[in-house]
């Protein structure tokens, strides 16, 4: 399957990957990072070829970022963000990646950033147009209004919000009205509640891509972070070194 690497236009302050390749067919034992049980609940196909496809994707973008992706699975936050975590029994905790996921007329899209930052990506057909009459659903105030006197640029407004929404890690549950894009900047700062979050756009062969970040992530943890940290408390209460422990004057 073909892969694009997508440049943004602007260096970001951290290492990052964007990738994308066609959504096409795939079987489900050619996806390491797929859920059975996840891909069982699609009953659509068009909506299992995207999910196999951004996964597979996402496997390829971690091999290009130097892990091993048989290593590592994808899991869900309580908001249903995905989130890199290793395998059960694996006993590695160096710390993985952000990751973001994101699908739109017959392309799958990652984005990966270094640990500690999240990220979110979103592209829609730079043509493709927006009802005026879905204007307030996104939008209000001063925003509502501008939007209304440039509908032109309502794919720009809308894959910018989504790819905050992803960046929060929050999807739908941060309302799209909250979410007001200083839509003239060429690097936008956003600010909501206490977070600082930085969003680019820019045209990739007729699609328009949105990039948001921001320095805090969701880290999953597991059980074998809770132990991994227990040994290393212990080790760090304790005397601990090659051999026997003997007291002085003692055997």
């Amino acid at each position: 399957m073909n892969i694009e690497e997508l440049i943004p236009p602007h260096l970001l302050p951290v290492r990052t990957l964007c990738l994308r390749c066609p959504v096409e067919s795939i079987e489900l034992e050619r996806v390491m990072l797929a859920s059975v049980d996840e891909v069982s609940t699609f009953a659509v196909k068009k909506r299992r070829d995207e999910h196999l496809s951004g996964r597979w994707l996402l496997a390829q973008a971690l091999e290009r970022w130097g892990l091993d992706a048989t290593q590592i699975e994808v899991r869900r936050t309580d908001l249903r963000a995905p989130v890199l975590a290793y395998l059960p029994g694996v006993w590695v905790n160096t710390a993985l990646p952000s990751i973001s996921i994101g699908h739109s007329e017959g392309w799958a899209y990652v984005a990966l950033i270094d640990s500690g930052w999240s990220i979110g990506i979103d592209a829609e057909p730079v043509d493709r147009g927006i009802a005026k009459n879905a204007f307030d659903m996104m939008s209000s105030g001063a925003e509502l209004i501008w939007l209304q006197q440039h509908p032109t640029r309502a794919i720009e407004l809308w894959t910018s919000k989504e790819a905050v929404q992803k960046a929060m890690q929050m999807g739908m549950h941060l309302n799209p009205r909250k979410i007001e894009i200083p839509i003239e900047e060429k690097i936008r700062n956003i600010s909501i509640e206490n977070f600082k979050i930085q969003l680019i756009n820019w045209n990739y062969n007729g699609a328009m891509v949105a990039l948001a970040w921001h320095n805090q992530s969701v880290q999953l943890r597991t059980p074998e972070d809770d132990l991994l940290d227990a040994t290393r408390k212990a080790m760090q209460e304790q005397d601990w070194g090659v051999g026997c422990k003997t007291t002085s004057g003692k055997v």
